[in-house]
């Protein structure tokens, strides 16, 4: 059977380093074939931490900052997963901060997403801008950590970055009124349901 895309993709899935470069050395598959979901390997490597499937693939030449369908690329993905190593290694080999995908995030909207803190620790000592702001609703990471998770870890690490507590997004809205937004929908999903008693 002729070595083709599929055997690529599949031995990135399984962490199978050998293949890997057995697959690459052949010379038959480019290294940038997004599989059938719009996933280059590096794509996949870097979501699911393999540190050194990452290093095989940018050694053989693939392109760190190529994105999916939805304008994610390699660095984002690792991001939001938490794998910093990853991150450390994408970014000393040309992948930007500055990318967006289609909804306008950046790499540390993502991070801020998956509330990893030691990744937006190191991104931020690397340069990343604290109060980017995503080009769909207006947010910056601390926005959409006070409007999605509500993570008090992410939120005191970017305040102590020195974000802006004050920003207004697109509605005017701060990140301290989102908070409280969602505070207030937290609550009404725990509030026990009124039963009729006959």
């Amino acid at each position: 059977e002729p070595i083709s895309s599929e055997h690529l993709h599949q031995a990135v899935s399984v962490n199978d380093e050998d293949l890997l470069v057995r697959i690459l050395q052949g010379g038959h598959v480019k290294v940038d074939v997004p599989n059938k979901f719009g996933f280059t390997a590096l794509m996949v490597a870097a979501q699911k931490g393999y540190t050194r499937l990452v290093k095989i693939l940018v050694s053989n030449g693939t392109d760190v900052n190529l994105k999916n369908g939805s304008g994610k690329d390699s660095l984002m993905l690792a991001c939001y997963a938490g794998h910093l190593d990853v991150v450390k290694y994408l970014r000393r080999h040309g992948a930007s901060w500055q990318a967006r995908d289609l909804g306008g995030c950046t790499a540390l909207h993502w991070a801020a997403d998956g509330g990893h803190c030691s990744v937006i620790e190191w991104m931020i000592k690397d340069g990343c801008e604290v109060d980017v702001v995503d080009t769909g609703s207006g947010w910056t990471p601390l926005m959409r950590v006070s409007a999605v998770s509500g993570s008090q870890r992410v939120a005191s690490l970017l305040i102590d970055a020195g974000a802006n507590v004050n920003v207004k997004d697109r509605n005017g809205k701060t990140p301290l009124m989102s908070v409280v937004s969602l505070l207030e929908e937290r609550k009404k999903k725990q509030r026990p349901k009124k039963s009729c008693v006959c």
